[in-house]
C-alpha cells in the first residue's frame, strides 16, 4: 500500500539532526556498566527514543525499566558498526524521568553515537519496492494477518508485527482499518508483547450476545502467547472502543494443551449456530483441535483432525473454518478447513491448503482421501490465509504475501512484508469434486484510474503491446480472454527496458498455467533462502519450472480446474508482485517479483498453432 508517509531518517547525518527535535529541557545520559550493559537515563522524556538498526547484528535487549514485574525487554538489532535505518521506542509521557536498560550490546558500538530523543518519527516511504496498492506496515516487519473482523463499516486488519526492526521478532498485533478493503489507515499496535510471551496469530469476533461479559458487541480477540517459559498458550483480550485498544483478560491463559504439546497456536473462534456455542479451532502440530465454550473463557475439548492429511511433511498452522454453499446453492452447504503449512509448498516453503467436508458439531469429516491435497493458491508467496468474521454471506480472506524460505532477506529495508489482495472465497464443482475458488474482491475495481482497450488479435507468432499505460510505477491490472485453439503454448511476457521479464503462459501439452519469475529482476537474494529443516529432498527443484534458486523459479497450476476452451485471465501487477486469477479464481497464483524498473510492455507469443486474444484491457491502478 502507498500513502503519504513522512520521510524516514536513513543516515547518521540525519540522525544528528534529531537533537533539534528534543523538547526544551530534555536530556539523555548513557551509563555504560561494563561492556554489555548500558543504562539510558532520560529526564523530561520526549515521545520517542530513536534506535539505530543494523540487521546483520545479534539482538540486544531493550527494556523500559519502571520497576514493575510487567516490564518486558524487546529484542532489537542495534547497530554495531553501521546504521541501516532507525525505529522509534515509545517513552512514557508525563513523567520527569525514564530509564532504559540495554543489554547484550558492546559499549563501543556505533549505536551509542546516534541514539537520540525525538518527538517525531518520520515514516515517509524510502523503499523502492513498497507496493502502490497492497497493504504494508508503515515500517518494521509484518507477517500473518490476525484477528480479521468487520464491524460498523470497518474492516479491521490486525497482523503479526515487529515495531523494532524489519526482521521477525517482538510479535505484537499491528493494526490497520479500511472501509473498502483497498484504502488502509494505520493505527497504533493493538496488543503488545508481554510477560506471558510474544503475541502470535489468532482471531477476533463480535460478541453480539455479551457471552464474555464485556458488553454487547464488544470485540473479543483470541491469540497465542508464546515464550520459552510458558510455551504456547491461548489468551483473550477485549475491546469496547471498536478495536482501537484491547484489555487483556486478567486470568489468561484461557487454554493450554492438555498433553504439553509444543506447537499449539493460532486460535480461530467462530459461532456455531446449531449448538448455540462458540467454537475454537487450534493448530496442534500436525492436527487441528476443536473446542467449544459458552462464555469464551472456559473451553471444552471436542476432537481433532488432520494427522496424515494433505501434503507431507507438514506443520499445521493458522487455521480457518468456514461454511460455504456449493456452486452458490445454499441448500448444499459444505465446511472448509483452511490449513496453512510450513513446509509443504510444492515449490518450497510455506503455502495454504484446504479440506472440504462436513461438521457434526464435534468432528470434521473430510470428503477426500488423506493423500489428496488441494491448494488455495499455486504461487510461492501466499501464506497464513485467514478470513474476516462478521461479514454475512461474504467470505473474504487475506493472505500474507511472502514465503518463510526468504521472508527475512527480501531486498527491502524500511518495511518487510505485505498482504496479497483480499480474496472472496467460494466453492465450485469440477468432475464431481468440490474445490474452492479465490478471486480478487470486487472492491479492487476501485483501484482503476484509467483503462486502455486493446483490439482483439489472432496470435500466429509474436505480438507486442507497448507501451503499457500504467503510470510511472507500473501498477496495473490486465484482463483478457485467451483461446489457445490448436496452439501448444500461448502466453505473454511482462517486460521492462532492462530485459527483465515475468513469463506467464498456458502450456497445453502439460495442461498447466505457468508463471516464471526466474528473470524477473532481483533474484540473487534467493541464494540466501533458508529451507525448512524438513525440506530434505529436492522436490521443490523438480516440481518448479526453470529452477535457479528458491526465489528464481516458475510456479504452475493445473488447467484441469477450469472449464471451456477459453480462459479468462485477471492479472494484478504492483511494484513487487504479480497475482493471477483464472476463470474467477478457480486458479489463483501469487508471486513476489523485484524488477529494477517497472514493466512497461507485453510480448504475446504462441507455439504450435494460432491462438486468439480478446477483450484485452489494461487498467492503470492507484489509490
Amino acid at each position: 500500500m502507498k500513502i503519504k508517509f513522512h520521510q524516514l531518517t536513513m543516515a547518521l547525518a540525519t540522525a544528528t539532526a534529531l537533537v533539534a527535535c528534543q523538547p526544551q529541557g530534555s536530556n539523555l545520559r548513557l551509563e555504560h556498566q561494563g561492556d554489555t550493559l548500558t543504562i539510558v537515563h532520560i529526564t523530561n522524556p520526549s515521545k520517542y527514543l530513536i534506535l539505530p538498526i543494523q540487521e546483520s547484528c545479534g539482538e540486544a535487549k531493550v527494556k523500559l525499566d519502571t520497576g514493575s514485574p510487567a516490564d518486558v525487554a524487546m529484542d532489537v538489532r542495534l547497530a554495531k558498526d553501521s546504521v541501516e535505518y532507525y525505529v522509534p521506542f515509545t517513552l512514557p509521557q508525563g513523567v520527569k524521568e525514564a530509564t532504559i536498560k540495554i543489554s547484550r550490546m558492546a559499549s563501543d558500538a556505533i549505536c551509542w553515537d546516534s541514539i537520540r530523543l525525538s518527538d517525531t518519527f518520520d515514516t515517509t516511504n524510502t523503499d523502492y519496492y513498497r507496493p502502490v496498492y497492497h497493504h504494508t506496515p508503515l515500517y518494521g516487519w509484518m507477517n500473518d494477518a490476525n484477528g480479521l473482523v468487520y464491524k460498523d463499516g470497518e474492516y479491521h486488519l490486525y497482523f503479526q508485527y515487529n515495531p523494532y526492526g524489519s526482521k521477525w521478532g517482538n510479535m505484537h498485533w499491528g493494526h490497520s482499518v479500511s472501509r473498502d478493503l483497498i484504502h488502509w489507515e494505520h493505527l497504533a499496535p493493538a496488543i503488545a508483547r508481554d510477560t506471558l510471551g510474544q503475541i502470535f496469530s489468532g482471531s477476533s469476533v463480535v460478541d453480539k450476545n455479551n457471552s464474555a461479559g464485556y458488553g454487547k458487541d464488544a470485540l473479543i480477540a483470541f491469540y497465542t502467547s508464546a515464550s520459552d517459559e510458558h510455551g504456547q498458550i491461548q489468551c483473550m483480550a477485549y475491546s469496547t472502543d471498536n478495536g482501537r485498544t484491547y484489555t487483556k483478560y486478567e486470568k489468561n491463559p484461557i487454554l493450554t494443551p492438555f498433553d504439553g504439546l509444543k506447537d499449539f497456536r493460532d486460535p480461530k473462534v467462530f459461532w456455531y449456530e446449531p449448538a448455540q456455542k462458540w467454537y475454537m479451532i487450534v493448530s496442534a502440530d500436525k492436527n487441528m483441535r476443536f473446542y467449544s465454550s459458552s462464555d469464551m473463557k472456559n473451553w471444552e475439548y471436542l476432537s481433532q483432525f488432520g494427522e496424515g492429511y494433505g501434503v507431507q511433511p507438514n506443520q499445521f498452522e493458522c487455521p480457518d473454518f468456514v461454511q460455504l454453499p456449493v456452486d452458490g446453492n445454499k441448500n448444499n452447504m459444505k465446511w472448509v478447513m483452511i490449513v496453512n503449512i510450513n513446509p509443504g509448498c510444492p515449490f518450497g516453503g510455506s503455502a495454504t491448503e484446504y479440506f472440504v467436508g462436513d461438521f457434526d458439531g464435534k468432528e470434521f469429516h473430510c470428503d477426500t482421501d488423506k493423500s489428496v491435497t488441494k491448494w488455495l493458491d499455486f504461487g510461492k508467496d501466499h501464506y497464513a490465509t485467514v478470513c474476516f468474521s462478521n461479514t454475512g454471506d461474504r467470505t473474504i480472506a487475506v493472505p500474507w504475501m511472502s514465503n518463510w524460505q526468504y521472508a527475512n532477506v527480501t531486498p527491502i529495508r524500511q518495511y518487510r512484508g505485505a498482504n496479497a489482495l483480499p480474496r472472496e472465497l467460494s466453492l465450485y464443482t469440477k468432475d464431481g469434486e468440490i474445490y474452492m475458488a479465490a478471486n480478487a474482491v470486487k472492491e479492487t475495481e476501485g483501484l482503476r484510474k484509467g483503462t486502455t482497450d486493446v483490439n482483439d488479435f489472432t496470435l500466429t507468432d509474436e505480438h507486442l503491446v507497448s507501451p503499457l499505460v500504467t503510470g510511472t510505477e507500473g501498477a496495473c491490472e490486465l484482463e483478457m480472454d485467451v483461446t489457445p485453439n490448436k496452439a501448444q503454448t500461448v502466453g505473454f511476457q511482462l517486460l521492462n527496458d532492462k530485459g527483465e521479464k515475468v513469463d506467464i503462459y498456458l502450456d497445453l501439452k502439460s495442461g498447466r498455467i505457468v508463471m516464471d519469475r526466474s528473470q524477473s529482476g532481483l533474484t540473487a537474494f534467493g541464494e540466501k533462502s533458508e529451507p525448512h529443516f524438513k525440506e530434505t529432498d529436492d522436490h521443490r527443484k523438480v516440481l518448479s519450472v526453470n529452477y535457479v534458486n528458491d526465489f528464481a523459479l516458475g510456479t504452475w497450476a493445473p488447467l484441469s480446474l477450469c472449464e471451456g476452451k477459453t480462459y479468462h485471465l485477471d492479472v494484478f501487477v504492483d511494484k513487487c508482485s504479480v497475482e493471477i486469477f483464472v476463470d474467477g479464481g478457480r486458479i489463483a497464483m501469487t508471486n513476489l517479483v523485484f524488477p529494477t524498473q517497472p514493466y512497461n510492455a507485453l510480448r504475446f507469443y504462441t507455439q504450435g498453432g494460432e491462438a486468439e486474444v480478446k477483450n484485452l484491457k489494461v487498467h492503470q491502478l492507484g489509490l
